[in-house]
């Protein structure tokens, strides 16, 4: 799966660890998701799409091999 989460949150000027802080989730774990090793559990998607106020397919993206 694809995502814009790192452009998103740079584009608010965000370290990975505000970022995780205000999803309740380590910085390790923003990293592996903005580098495609993990891809979140609904509950965090929803968390994800609501702190940046866009829809959860302006954000993830699936790839043909997932």
């Amino acid at each position: 799966m694809k995502n814009k989460v790192k452009v998103l949150r740079k584009k608010r000027g965000w370290t990975q660890s505000e970022f995780g802080e205000m999803l309740g989730v380590s910085r390790q774990s923003v990293h592996s998701i903005e580098t495609g090793k993990y891809d979140p559990s609904l509950p965090l998607a929803f968390r994800i799409s609501d702190v940046f106020g866009v829809s959860i397919e302006k954000i993830f993206e699936k790839t043909d091999a997932g």
